[in-house]
């Protein structure tokens, strides 16, 4: 079964339009491929009869979901980015923990957006364990968000194999108990982690999403399209609390999108707050 640029089109205007992902012409032979998994699945006849199911019969989204978790990109392993890490770890975790000391509260907030399989949930957690001792005393959460229900089984499960865990400082190894199929993260430090399904295109879903002190949202807007893009940073911008901060990954920027964020120079690390 091939697409034709007819089947492509209605099938990308579907995609962008509930879950904002920009698919061109070049990934043709990627969404064949799934649609046709799809279309097996399901005991369909063609892509016709898929794309009229997909687009008048889902009503629910669970077709759309089943689609989603085929075609997102999940791409990711603990501490990827050493140095904004670092940033994070250096300069604006013990920032906040000084401003929240002089008054009453002992929230911290974090999201993780596009968190794919959880690694990057599982390191910001090490990390706050290391560097915050007193975190214990803490109300602390990391709330680690994905599409993809496949990974985000993973993530709740908690357990990684080499490569995702390889670029573990080894100072930080009792963060890893060793187990039949990899490595599992320390049940005391897992449990600042708490993962849900969101889809960032939802605008409904974004809203709720309130009061965070800082937004991970790394190597995920590449796959946005400009105007996708800067409706999902402005809902990240609406969702920090005031001196918060936004990290994207290493080729994305803030600036290209909006002016709400204010780039800040700190101990050799670029960043992005809010005011």
């Amino acid at each position: 079964m091939e697409l034709t640029a007819e089947q492509f089109s209605k099938l990308s205007k579907l995609i962008y339009k509930k879950l904002g992902l920009q698919f061109d012409e070049k990934k043709t032979y990627f969404l064949n491929k799934r649609v046709e998994q799809r279309i097996a699945e399901l005991g369909l006849k063609d892509a016709d009869e898929y794309l009229f199911q997909l687009g008048y019969c889902d009503a629910n989204g669970d077709e759309m979901q089943a689609l989603a978790n085929l075609i997102t990109t999940n791409e990711t392993y603990m501490f990827r980015e050493f140095e904004q890490l670092a940033g994070f770890a250096d300069v604006c975790l013990p920032e906040l923990i000084a401003a929240k000391q002089k008054t009453t509260d002992r929230r911290i907030r974090l999201w993780c957006a596009g968190c794919s399989s959880g690694e990057e949930a599982y390191t910001l957690a090490i990390i706050i364990r290391e560097v915050f001792p007193d975190s214990r005393n803490w109300d602390i959460k990391i709330v680690a968000t994905d599409i993809d229900e496949n990974v985000l089984k993973l993530a709740r499960n908690a357990v990684y194999g080499e490569r995702s865990v390889k670029g573990v400082p080894t100072v930080y190894s009792k963060h890893l108990i060793p187990s039949v199929t990899g490595f599992r993260i320390n049940p005391e430090t897992a449990s600042l982690v708490r993962v849900e399904k969101l889809n960032l295109h939802d605008a409904k879903q974004m809203k709720a999403m309130r009061g965070y002190d800082f937004v991970f949202c790394r190597n995920v807007l590449i796959y946005f399209d400009d105007e996708s893009r800067r409706s999902v940073v402005n809902h990240f911008y609406d969702s920090l609390n005031p001196k918060g901060y936004i990290f994207l990954g290493h080729s994305e920027s803030v600036g290209r999108i909006t002016s709400a964020f204010h780039l800040k120079k700190a101990a050799g690390h670029l960043l992005y707050a809010k005011d």
